[in-house]
């Protein structure tokens, strides 16, 4: 096992992999930027080290500043928790070649699944089922056209190096594609320094359930259950959930099967996520997937009592998983909310300011609350916005959808505007409450009828 990590990255991921590091005995070391001086991931870690000012560009994302960092502190090993470097297959070479673990998958898989194209063609020949769309990169206006007309509208285009819901759009008709196709591009390119495109059919009214896997080096890769992340604004999952209960026994075992079988196409080691689509009449269609720890990773860990973020250290550390697939037993359900410093009547508007007075809810069995703020902190302005993630594990859905509501309304943030009211509404509607819901709802139902 190793005696030294070092954690790429700030917040709540970086304060939970410190925590993991602590419970397993191994010393870890936190970097920051310089408005992240006060945060409190510097203060749990062993050590703490500047690696440039405030912009992630100059600090979180610059790959000399932080092996430098890792090779004077003689680390043995980096993660990279999620976003910033986490799947920069060109980071994880860097590490691989300076002698340095990258807790993660290699960087020959992060990039083979890093581009949607490659990875697309990579499920097709193993198996597993993918949405109707390109085989290849788009890069202008008229292959565009072309395409769309042969699987016909309304379709969806993606960023082929993408992730984190940059550089896509819904188009519905031939008339509106140049204008999407041209403003999604260059999105993509901004985002993703690269112009390749690629295009699917919508799936629509569809639900976004993903299938968590774990791997090692030596061939094992075990799947541990579905969650169901159907709740989106903009791309971007609100409120999630593990297990996805309309799923029947069958369709399970199916969808965790062929997980498995897309983990072993690229030799998996450590944690990662396989996405899909689930159209009304119960079929799966493969989206993308995953090489790193996710936000949503907790409900996972809630209903299997599994440690994720122990299981990649010790994968990365060169042993075996310390479960196997007949460990895995799903036990009640589990939801997360994300608390974000945001301003829903400012169009969910960043909202940076100091904590005046802070309580985040706990107590009693099955609740868990992740995060890095306290009274007093200042949140920066330049970093995601997500300040919390408040985890409820209930004996079935009922009881954890009115445990998440106890948890909510428990948190006091002042001086600083949420999502709380915002999330607390949602988990409300009766369509929530009764789980009659797609990836369309909060955009198309929710949102337009909601009274701020």
């Amino acid at each position: 096992m190793f005696k030294k990590v070092l954690i790429a990255n700030r917040g709540e991921i970086a304060v939970r992999i410190i925590r993991a590091c602590r419970e397993m005995g191994i010393a870890t070391v936190a970097v920051y930027s310089e408005a992240d001086r006060e945060a409190l991931h510097t203060e749990l870690a062993d050590e703490a080290i500047c690696i440039g000012p405030a912009r992630a560009s100059d600090s979180y994302l610059n790959e000399q500043q932080i092996l430098s960092a890792a090779l004077v502190t003689n680390s043995e090993a980096i993660h990279p928790g999620f976003g910033f470097l986490s799947e920069n297959s060109r980071f994880a070479f860097m590490c691989e070649e300076c002698g340095i673990k990258f807790i993660g998958p290699k960087s020959k898989t992060i990039d083979e699944m890093g581009n949607k194209v490659n990875a697309r063609k990579i499920m097709q020949a193993a198996g597993v089922p993918v949405i109707p769309g390109s085989d290849g990169a788009i890069f202008s206006v008229d292959e565009a056209l072309k395409l769309a007309d042969e699987i016909g509208y309304p379709v969806m285009l993606k960023a082929a190096a993408g992730g984190g819901g940059k550089g896509i759009r819904k188009v519905f008709s031939k008339e509106e594609l140049p204008k999407e196709f041209n403003a999604s591009q260059q999105e993509a390119k901004a985002a993703f320094s690269s112009d390749e495109m690629y295009m699917e059919k919508i799936i629509y009214p569809a639900r976004h359930i993903e299938v968590q896997i774990l791997g090692d080096s030596f061939g094992n890769v075990i799947q541990l259950g579905e969650r169901d992340c159907s709740l989106q604004r903009n791309n971007q999952k609100l409120i999630e959930e593990a297990p996805y209960d309309e799923l029947s026994e069958d369709n399970r075992e199916y969808l965790g099967k062929i997980a498995v079988q897309a983990g072993k196409s690229v030799d998996y080691e450590s944690a990662g996520t396989i996405e899909f689509l689930m159209d009304k009449s119960g079929s799966f269609y493969f989206m993308e997937m995953n090489t790193r720890i996710q936000v949503e990773h907790a409900v996972t860990e809630m209903v299997t009592g599994i440690d994720i973020v122990n299981e990649q250290l010790i994968v990365a550390s060169g042993e075996k998983l310390s479960v196997s697939q007949d460990d895995v037993k799903l036990s009640g359900h589990a939801i997360e909310c994300r608390i974000n410093a945001e301003n829903p009547k400012l169009n969910f508007a960043p909202s940076p300011g100091k904590i005046e007075n802070l309580f985040l809810p706990s107590g009693n069995l099955g609740l868990r609350v992740e995060s890095a703020v306290y009274d007093g902190y200042e949140i920066p302005p330049f970093y995601d916005s997500m300040i919390a993630k408040i985890i409820v594990h209930g004996k079935d859905r009922k009881q954890a959808l009115m445990k998440m509501n106890r948890a909510l309304d428990e948190v006091v943030t002042d001086g600083l505007v949420t999502n709380v009211d915002f999330q607390r509404a949602l988990l409300n509607h009766k369509k929530v409450i009764s789980g009659d819901y797609d990836t369309a709802f909060v955009q198309e139902e929710f949102l337009p009828t909601w009274k701020i």
